[in-house]
């Protein structure tokens, strides 16, 4: 029997293929699909804020994936790869009655069950702020007072686009020394996870990935009540 139908949209081309591995080697039983619009990343860095217009074209994209558009509603969750736009994700949570998973959420569960000394890598800029505000308002509502310190990889996503991932995951470790301090490190975009082996053996602490621990969530919460996953 095929396994759920999942949607995942990206922001980030190099979002893809890191998505379809965790799936792969998490959940192979998905039947997952891509929505793609890199325009959304440009915008953003280019605006430098969520307005109402890029809000609303996050709830045209989630409602073309959960097939509210023509397509009969037979998707079963959304998990969105685009870690720079939770307030745009939280809104289609709301709006959406299937599971919506933003990025970086379920990671953020693991690491705070890690530590109170939390650190991030990102890659994309925009990134730093939203995944500080996130992490920081996930823990208040668990009663939690941790400390995060977010680290920006400058120049490693470039290097990722121009075909270069040596050069991507040196960047990335190179930035996460200066995070030797936190008791466990979240490299903050799925399109980052390429560089964990890299990393972990420079740090003496865990290093997370945010696809896997997001395709373990969806899968738990589309699995229907005492079925099998």
């Amino acid at each position: 029997m095929p396994g759920p139908r999942i949607a995942l949209i990206h922001a980030l081309e190099e979002s893809v293929a890191p998505a379809r591995a965790a799936f792969r080697a998490h959940w192979p039983e998905a039947r997952i699909f891509d929505l793609l619009d890199t325009s959304l990343a440009v915008d953003l860095a280019e605006a430098g804020r969520l307005d109402e217009a890029m809000m609303g074209r996050f709830r045209t994209l989630a409602d073309y994936a959960a097939g509210t558009v023509g397509a009969g509603g037979r998707t079963a969750g959304i998990l969105f790869t685009c870690s720079a736009f939770a307030p745009a994700i939280d809104a289609v949570k709301r709006h959406l009655p299937i599971p919506v998973l933003r990025p970086n959420e379920s990671a953020f569960e693991a690491a705070m069950a890690v530590g109170d000394r939390i650190g991030i890598v990102v890659s994309f800029g925009p990134s730093a702020l939203s995944l500080r505000t996130e992490l920081l308002a996930m823990a208040a509502a668990a009663g939690r007072r941790i400390e995060v310190t977010v680290a920006v990889a400058d120049g490693a996503l470039a290097a990722l686009k121009s075909g270069d991932g040596e050069g991507h995951d040196e960047r990335v470790a190179g930035t996460a020394e200066q995070l030797r301090g936190c008791d466990v490190v979240i490299l903050g975009q799925f399109s980052m996870a390429r560089a964990q082996p890299r990393l972990q053996p420079l740090l003496s602490v865990p290093v997370l990935t945010t696809p896997a621990a997001a395709v373990e969530a969806l899968r738990r919460l589309t699995q229907p009540a005492g079925g099998v996953p």
